[in-house]
């Protein structure tokens, strides 16, 4: 053997014993040990922590615990909800420390208070006084970091029969648990930026793409928590009631116990128990539950004062389990956060402020406003004012501490470099993140894996290495894992990677039914081109994407005997989109397309109501749409059309009675006559889109709307050109429009459509030109509910002159029959909506109606009444896609 080769395995053995002694030296210590309750129950997910490291663990479905700790002295917390906190003084040395604690069951103690009939139950004293405080304790840091840890699992409980085929390929099985875990550095600076580093990844397979579970950066602190309102909510007293259920001593502090319980329950409200700290009026601990969309949810959360200075969450638990058309599963997502370093903020550091209840303690509230009038008021240099008036005294009252913090805030919020920017949040994956061994997964896991958790990793990687090989092979692959191009997907259609920024696809043909071209198929093929563009100054800022995409559309109609299509290019980048369309084609006359095709092909051939009138036109369009900033939209199309009249060709129904019922192919109008010679058009319209108060959120960079914090101004020009390129039009068209949505909390929207416009000429134009509206005579409406009309015919007041439509709809949570709990647990919501219509023929259109919402969770029904000039014409029911859901009807 030669000296290099004998050299090998000595330094092998070298390092590893030396990799092993570093080891030992970094982790030579620590705790370890038991959690039960007083009744010999292993407490499962218990909070241990440690106060002077700020680090924490937790222990696993047996109650047990482990956590590496350098030597030292250090106290140590272990808590669990409806039990006393123990604190325990360790000192660890190169061992573990074994530490089997026992901890009581709370002894909740009520105070002195009877509550009388009439009486207000001292919980609302306690709720005032930590609402009155909320916003203080948004405000409280200027900063802090801390390191999370987080383990998501979920479960398939149960499917429906006829997606179990399609389930089980995918190796989805019913004892099957998905997980990952993942490890971030996280950091919060005021007032309103977030950021998060994840540093470590563990999820077992092939599939990297799955993004790592984000900390939620939610706080109860906030009105709402994703659309649900929050016990301290400055609005809370409207959505709860509160009932004090005692206090206890934990170590030297006095927590409060109260119960939280909705006035009216269903979705978007909380119930449950919520633990005050006295004096310090902040959130000790929870656990709270809520629903949404039939879905429910159940939070716990564990506080600790880091630094006695503020509390903060180390420890979170998430429940989710629902069931939605057959799908019953079942999710769990568990949370610790350590290492917090803070920084207060200094305009908040006011040690001894008392909080005085306003409605009960109205002496003293008084004495307080008097001295803050006397010392000026408002303030108007936030953090001098601010500060002297908590220090003042070291009373205030709640009333008056809301009304401080608010306004600090938006004093505050107006002197940042953005104030239109609600939040700020960064989210990054170390390049290293999934490269973390099992050695590096066992010292920083808080809870070790349960047997099942472990299976699910492994049942995860074998299906992974199954997956790895069926993929190996050709370049040209579908959806659905095959090989190259099969000839079924000629009729049901498919998707093919050509590279890693191409794809081709065949829709799934459809077609449906008309009296003018009988029975239609619809073939398209598409093909999509997509550039990633990095900041190359900066890399936490989302890439941009830019796509192409190149659709020809084939479109045979079998009672015509005739093909035609048309040809589609579109590009689109960040703000930019460029549409090229040409060919042959019928079109509605109304291009919004108001009856969709699906739904005309029902009414056909069922009832004999061919409502979708049509037109061909052998066209080329170009339209363009820029955002020029946040705030600002342009757009404008320019097309040059040659449009013909066409007639009926069949009368196919299903019952041959029915064939009578169907009437011509043309529009019926009171103004005008609909008929037309085949003529040439020319036309070409901007308009400008304003949201002037639009707010926004930046992610990793990148600015993006908050929807509805704006109402949306609108301003078009429509222009026919004459004797330009054959032209054969001449009009001129203006148009302004307003639309806002307005949200009263979760009790209810409110939402209103308002456009008017005029013809400044109208020299020469055909139907197809005219102001068209989204009127409806089916039993089924697929346009907009807002925008709709529910009874209105789709072209009588279809006009060339000026016009006035106002829509105007309101979401109840609770009205007539949603005051039954029960309905409301099902999801139902009551809707109440008026559209009116001014043209010179209208007479005044109005319609009124009333509809349910969310049945089944995605149906709608209503009822509508109309009138003109106030006096009854029509009364109607209409079924749709809840108004809840976001359904795109088109082809």
């Amino acid at each position: 053997m030669t000296s290099m080769a004998l050299m090998k395995p000595i330094k092998s053995f070298l390092t590893l014993v030396l990799v092993s002694l570093i080891s030992c030296d970094a982790y030579s210590g620590g705790i370890r040990g038991l959690i039960k309750g007083d009744d010999g129950t292993a407490l499962a997910f218990a909070s241990v922590f440690v106060k002077q490291t700020a680090a924490g663990a937790a222990t696993d479905i047996n109650g047990r615990f482990e956590l590496a700790l350098p030597p030292g002295e250090y106290d140590i917390l272990f808590q669990y909800l409806g039990y006393e906190t123990q604190q325990q003084k360790v000192t660890v040395g190169s061992d573990f420390v074994e530490i089997n604690v026992t901890l009581k069951t709370q002894v909740i103690v009520l105070q002195n208070v009877v509550v009388k009939a009439g009486k207000e139950d001292p919980a609302y004293t306690i709720m005032r006084k930590a609402i009155g405080k909320a916003n203080y304790h948004t405000q409280q840091l200027d900063s802090y970091t801390a390191k999370v840890y987080i383990k998501g699992k979920g479960q398939l409980r149960d499917y429906p029969w006829f997606a179990k085929k399609a389930i089980e390929k995918e190796g989805i099985t019913k004892d099957r648990v998905f997980i990952s875990e993942s490890v971030s550095e996280i950091k919060f600076t005021r007032p309103n930026k977030f950021e998060e580093k994840v540093i470590a990844v563990y999820t077992k397979g092939k599939d990297r793409n799955t993004s790592p579970n984000q900390f939620v950066f939610g706080s109860f602190y906030e009105p709402e928590i994703a659309e649900v309102v929050s016990p301290l909510s400055p609005k809370s007293f409207s959505y709860y009631k509160f009932e004090y259920l005692g206090s206890f001593k934990d170590n030297q502090f006095e927590i409060s116990k109260i119960k939280v319980t909705p006035r009216s329950r269903g979705d978007n409200v909380f119930e449950g128990i919520i633990f005050i700290v006295e004096d310090w009026w902040s959130i000790h601990s929870l656990d709270m539950q809520t629903i949404k969309l039939g879905i429910k949810f159940k939070v716990k959360q564990i506080y600790n004062p880091i630094e006695d200075k503020a509390w903060l969450p180390i420890s979170q638990q998430f429940f989710v389990e629902g069931k939605v058309f057959g799908f019953d599963f079942t999710g769990e997502y568990f949370a610790t956060l350590k290492d917090y370093k803070i920084k207060l903020n200094p305009a908040m550091v006011v040690p001894e402020m008392k909080v005085i209840d306003a409605k009960i303690e109205k002496e003293e509230a008084k004495k307080i406003e008097n001295l803050s009038a006397s010392k000026g008021g408002k303030f108007s240099k936030k953090d001098q004012q601010l500060q002297e008036r908590l220090a003042s005294g070291k009373e205030v009252t709640n009333k008056e501490l809301r009304q401080m913090m608010r306004e600090y805030e938006k004093q505050e919020q107006k002197q940042t470099k953005e104030p239109e920017v609600l939040e700020e949040r960064t989210f990054i994956v170390d390049s290293l993140a999934y490269k973390k061994d099992s050695v590096f997964w066992s010292e920083v896991r808080p809870v070790a894996l349960s047997k099942q958790e472990e299976r699910g990793y492994v049942i995860t990687d074998s299906i992974s290495a199954v997956e790895k090989q069926k993929e190996e092979g050709d370049t040209l692959r579908n959806k659905k894992g095959k090989k190259g191009f099969q000839l079924t997907d000629i009729i049901v259609g498919d998707s093919y990677k050509l590279s890693k920024t191409s794809d081709f696809r065949i829709h799934t043909p459809y077609g449906g039914f008309n009296t003018v071209e009988g029975f239609n198929l619809i073939y398209r093929t598409s093909y999509y081109k997509r550039w990633v563009i990095k900041d190359k100054k900066d890399s936490t800022k989302k890439a941009r994407t830019s796509r192409l995409e190149i659709s020809p559309i084939a479109r045979y109609a079998f009672s015509r005997e005739l093909l035609s299509g048309k040809l589609r290019v579109e590009y689109r980048n960040a703000g930019t989109r460029l549409t090229l369309e040409g060919g042959r084609y019928v079109e509605q006359y109304n291009s919004d397309e108001p009856i969709h095709s699906f739904v005309n092909t029902l009414t056909s051939l069922f009832s004999g109501d061919n409502w979708m009138k049509l037109y061909e036109q052998n066209f080329i369009d170009l339209k363009y749409r820029q955002r020029l900033n946040e705030k600002f939209t342009f757009h404008s199309s320019w097309s040059l059309s040659r449009r013909t009249e066409l007639d009926n060709k069949s009368d196919y129904t299903f019952f041959s009675e029915n064939r009578e019922h169907y009437r011509p192919n043309a529009p019926v109008n009171i103004e005008s006559q609909t008929g037309f010679e085949t003529n040439t058009a020319f036309t070409g319209a901007i308009g400008l889109e304003a949201r002037p108060w639009q707010k926004f959120v930046i992610r990793n960079g990148f600015k993006s709307r908050i929807q509805n914090s704006s109402p949306l101004l609108t301003l078009d020009y429509r222009k026919g050109f004459n004797s330009v390129l054959g032209s054969d039009v001449n009009f001129d068209l203006i148009e302004a429009g307003i639309r806002q949505q307005i949200k009263f909390g979760i009790r209810g929207t409110f939402d209103i459509n308002v456009k008017a416009g005029k013809f400044l000429n109208a020299d020469k134009l055909y139907f197809m030109d005219f102001k068209h509206f989204l009127g409806n005579k089916t039993p089924i409406i697929t346009t907009d509910p807002v925008t709709g009309f529910r009874l209105m015919d789709y072209y009588l007041y279809s006009t060339k002159d000026q016009y006035l439509s106002v829509s105007a709809h309101y979401h109840f949570r609770k009205f007539l029959i949603t005051r039954i709990p029960m309905i409301r647990l099902m999801g139902v919501q009551e809707n109440f909506f008026v559209n009116y219509l001014a043209t010179p023929s209208s007479k005044n259109y109005t319609e009124v109606g009333y509809g349910l919402d969310g049945i089944l969770r995605i149906f709608r029904i209503e009822g509508a009444v109309s009138f003109t000039n106030g006096t009854y014409q029509d009364y109607g029911f209409r079924i749709g896609i809840s108004s809840i859901l976001s359904v795109n009807f088109g082809d």
